[in-house]
């Protein structure tokens, strides 16, 4: 039985061809293009061409300039291409920093990057000790729940952490996995004033985490590298020399980006 597209998806994919085509026009021309411009060339109705405009806009993936009248493409786009390149620099760069991690602190440690709704380990050294946290590449684990994740939905864009927050919904992974937005929020503060996320066996029973932002231009997150270990082995002069090791790691891996 074949299932005809209703009117609303018909409309839906429409408007997303429309966007898109607006966002290739715009790419292809310096200086920026006039309303009517855009009109001629797209062959969209005013009011729609308007409506999408309007959307862009308020999004940051075009530009208005009210002097020349002329829509380009916006910032959000600029940002988006660094950000992208930034992130392949620093799987490229970060194993070397990993082990040296791995080897002051005597604990597993990875770099974890944002995956849709979750972190994703991209990079990972294993601890050579018996009692040990395995991260394995391509390991996924919700924002709110470890450490690595924690840091990176800190320094998301405002705008993107509000969507993420409305959305998501608590899974008790363990007894003491986050269970409400209003506790996350608190966390994400401090994490902030901080510099630092931590995870109290709320992804994994028995494994603490520590981890910090590799950071953008922007302030936004490339990713964040972490550090787990048993909660056995959890003392204050093991988080005081993880938390240096990691301060030294991110310091190590700015620098090599900037020369990058």
């Amino acid at each position: 039985m074949t299932i005809e597209p209703s009117e609303d998806t018909r409309s839906a994919v429409k408007s997303a061809d429309r966007l898109l085509d607006l966002f290739e026009l715009l790419a292809r021309v310096n200086g920026g293009l006039s309303h009517s411009a855009i009109t001629a060339a797209l062959g969209i109705p005013k009011s729609s061409l308007t409506q999408l405009l309007k959307t862009a806009t308020g999004r940051g993936y075009v530009a208005y300039s009210a002097a020349g009248k002329s829509y380009r493409l916006g910032e959000r786009f600029t940002s988006m291409a660094r950000l992208t390149s930034r992130r392949q620099d620093l799987v490229g760069l970060a194993q070397p920093v990993l082990e040296r991690i791995t080897a002051q602190t005597g604990e597993s440690a990875a770099l974890n990057m944002l995956k849709g709704d979750d972190a994703e380990v991209v990079a990972t050294v294993s601890s050579s000790q018996r009692l040990v946290s395995h991260m394995r590449l391509g390991d996924l684990a919700p924002l709110y729940a470890t450490s690595g994740g924690k840091i990176i939905l800190a320094h998301m864009l405002q705008d993107r952490q509000d969507e993420y927050l409305a959305r998501v919904r608590f899974e008790p992974i363990t007894a003491n996995t986050l269970s409400s937005g209003a506790e996350l929020r608190r966390q994400l503060d401090k994490i902030r004033r901080d510099g630092i996320a931590y995870s109290h066996e709320e992804f994994t029973p028995g494994i603490i985490g520590l981890a910090k932002a590799v950071l953008a231009e922007d302030g936004q997150a490339l990713g964040s590298l972490n550090v787990a270990l048993p909660a056995i082995r959890y003392t204050p002069r093991a988080e005081a020399l993880i938390a240096d090791a990691l301060h030294e790691a991110v310091a190590e891996l700015h620098r090599r980006l900037a020369s990058a």
